[in-house]
């Protein structure tokens, strides 16, 4: 297993970062040595509808304080979420209340369902913590992140793309199709995880973040440099 700690620390120097990288991994067996999220079940929604938390995006936030392994069924209180981590297939979701009232709401159209990213493979169970200490290699490093954030790691990955809606489905882009994906967040994500109205978030093959530093570190040097020349010329300016 690779060495996490200073890449982590990295990242967060060049981005300026608030809240720590976390590692996500879609596990295919048992892991022993990772403690499972234990909070309680609450009282299940009409057609049986729980999970541990609200969504599978509650999880990056208690994933900021430690480590732990998730259950497929812990996921299950957001249908859409489930769908985007490959725990459950378009037609089950389709039959969800949840997903019935986001189509209700005209917040989402049946019709783009289907084209919405996905991880192929059911996994056993998923894997978050923070990237500094994870105790296996990730499949996916996740940030959260402020616009000026965003525009250096941009700088610095050019062909990154930039998401809508659900905001989870960006997990799905950079472990199936090994792309950086950023998100602009959505409301449902928004509501339940209680993040800023300026935050958004970033998904990155653990493949390419390597190289991502590498280049963050020249676009950070040349940032500095123009933002040394910016502040000498507006002095003119009084």
């Amino acid at each position: 297993m690779l060495e996490y700690e200073g890449t982590a620390g990295e990242l967060t120097r060049l981005l300026g970062l608030v809240h720590p990288p976390l590692a996500i991994t879609f596990a295919s067996g048992l892991q022993e040595d990772v403690p499972y999220f234990d909070d309680p079940f609450p009282s299940p929604a009409p057609g049986d509808r729980t999970g541990r938390v609200a969504a599978g995006c509650v999880f990056w936030i208690k994933a900021a304080e430690r480590t732990f392994a998730t259950a497929p069924e812990d996921h299950g209180n957001c249908s859409v979420g489930s769908l985007t981590h490959g725990l459950m297939t378009l037609e089950e979701a389709a039959e969800q209340a949840d997903v019935a009232a986001l189509v209700e709401s005209k917040w989402v159209s049946p019709e783009v369902l289907p084209d919405i990213p996905t991880v192929k493979a059911r996994p056993h169970s998923i894997i978050y913590g923070p990237l500094s200490e994870t105790p296996v290699d990730p499949d996916v490093v996740f940030l959260r992140l402020s616009a000026k954030q965003l525009m250096v790691l941009h700088d610095a990955w050019p062909s990154l793309r930039v998401e809508g809606k659900p905001q989870c489905h960006i997990i799905a882009i950079a472990k199936e199709q090994g792309e950086i994906a950023a998100s602009v967040g959505c409301m449902l994500s928004r509501a339940r995880t209680g993040m800023s109205a300026s935050e958004m978030t970033c998904a990155i093959p653990a493949t390419s973040v390597a190289a991502l530093v590498e280049r963050l570190r020249s676009v950070r040097e040349a940032d500095d440099r123009v933002a040394g020349y910016a502040a000498a010329d507006a002095k003119r300016f009084g």
